[in-house]
């Protein structure tokens, strides 16, 4: 009590002073100014500012972008109580997801959640790898190798493993890609703007990292814009064929979500591939420049919305299954993924916070939690691996809890039957663009599971194509 009497009786002439010159001096001179600067550029702007004025190079930010725009918190689910009854139990409700069913070893999930290619190296540590690939596997769905190589750690971890085939060649050849359940042909990144080069040097490679990217000592490497000996469209649907023939788990591609979405579709219907994964705007990685993360790409439900409406449109909807990527973070933003025609979903930066949720304080206040997660993580061995994993499981099981207690509302037996008839939007020109209903006017002629009218393709001049 004598203390704060005492800090306070110190504090107060300085109140009183740092007072009277806000409220009197002219804004020339007044500390209040920086609080008006703060607001027209932003406290990051200024930082970012900051750490530019200091390094001259492009500066890197993890875990994604700020700037979220998928407008998600305008979409809600419609329960039914009477002219439909809620389904009787949710021990009824399915949450089993298949991807790739026509290939000759499909990927089998528990949920419908899986966790994105974040890679050992280029992104987390392996302690962190090891443990995300736990967690998964305790709650019955897969993780990814991202863009790095298959090691034993992860694999002897995980239960089912995506591995990415990727734009840096360090996970390639049948040694690596027999060891996988799914092969992910990686040709883009939301938080990466798409697709650009990312050098590497060898002084940020550890022995066991070079030895897994199968590097020598001392050499340098990268991520490149273009996947190595790949110069044109008709070379990528050799590649993806190719990589379809010579084994039989599902073989997807990953692209960033662009305005030119439909384009890009147009190529990967000429493949055999078995999935596709859109990663929005609002994802995350490891640390990317600013305006690859704010100001390129199209936001992840934009993305959905006119890939599933596209794959629709030409009658390839059946033919691929189709994940979705980026700032998905609820139960919510997942059903509503699901119910706009999304197979399943990716989760990444949630799914590290989910899984270090008890660990952060090993950290805090004097460093950040990614010092804990990233491969260059100054705190990353203080990593308790099973308990990680048992916090990720937790995460996903109390998601699927809730995503089935939504269904069980909506009245359906799967999440695989949730459809954009069980959505309504609060925005006119969403509902338009997404095909679900408004809120501002009444349903008619629904009853007994009828769905209503979805958005009519937009009509073609004679003899265009049918993505332009």
């Amino acid at each position: 009590m004598l203390m704060s009497m005492l800090l306070m009786k110190m504090m107060d002439p300085m109140f009183d002073e740092a007072t009277v010159k806000m409220l009197t001096e002219d804004y020339k001179d007044n500390p209040f100014l920086l609080a008006t600067v703060a607001e027209k550029l932003t406290p990051r702007g200024i930082i970012e500012a900051g750490i530019r004025a200091e390094l001259g190079t492009a500066i890197s930010r993890p875990l994604g972008s700020p700037v979220v725009l998928s407008p998600w918190n305008k979409i809600l689910l419609s329960p039914r109580q009477l002219f439909e009854l809620p389904t009787r139990s949710t021990l009824e409700i399915s949450t089993r997801t298949v991807i790739g069913p026509r290939a000759a070893r499909p990927l089998l999930l528990d949920i419908p959640i899986l966790i994105t290619g974040m890679s050992y190296g280029g992104s987390l540590s392996l302690r962190m790898k090891t443990a995300l690939a736990k967690g998964a596997s305790l709650a019955g769905t897969a993780t990814n190798t991202g863009e790095s190589a298959v090691t034993d750690e992860e694999r002897g971890s995980a239960k089912l493993l995506i591995g990415q085939y990727h734009r840096g060649g360090w996970l390639s050849g049948s040694e690596q890609l027999d060891r996988l359940d799914a092969i992910e042909i990686q040709l883009g990144q939301g938080a990466w703007g798409g697709a650009v080069e990312e050098p590497i040097a060898h002084d940020s490679i550890g022995e066991h990292l070079r030895r897994a990217w199968r590097l020598e000592k001392g050499q340098d490497t990268a991520i490149n814009a273009r996947m190595p000996g790949k110069e044109n469209t008709r070379d990528i649907v050799k590649m993806v064929n190719a990589m379809k023939q010579q084994y039989d788990v599902p073989v997807g591609v990953k692209i960033a979500g662009s305005d030119y979405i439909e384009y890009e579709l147009a190529v990967i219907a000429q493949t055999d591939a078995d999935y596709i994964v859109i990663d929005g705007s609002e994802g995350g990685t490891s640390a990317a420049p600013p305006t690859l993360e704010d100001d390129l790409g199209l936001p992840t439900l934009h993305s959905l919305v006119r890939a599933v409406d596209w794959l629709i449109d030409n009658g390839l909807r059946e033919r691929f299954s189709l994940i979705i990527a980026g700032g998905l973070v609820t139960p919510g933003h997942f059903l509503k993924a699901l119910a706009l025609g999304a197979d399943a979903v990716y989760i990444g930066t949630v799914a590290l916070m989910a899984a270090l949720q008890s660990q952060v304080v090993k950290v805090l206040p004097q460093a950040p939690p990614a010092q804990l997660a990233l491969y260059d993580g100054k705190m990353n061995d203080k990593v308790d691996i099973d308990k990680a994993a048992k916090h990720l499981a937790n995460f996903l099981q109390s998601c699927a809890i809730e995503m089935k207690l939504a269904v069980q509302a909506v009245g359906k037996n799967a999440l695989s039957e949730l459809a954009r008839s069980d959505l309504v939007t609060v925005d006119k020109d969403l509902a338009e663009f997404a095909g679900i209903h408004y809120a501002g006017s009444p349903r008619r002629g629904e009853l007994s599971g009828e769905r209503p009218a979805g958005r009519e393709a937009p009509a073609r001049e004679a003899g265009q194509p049918a993505w332009q």
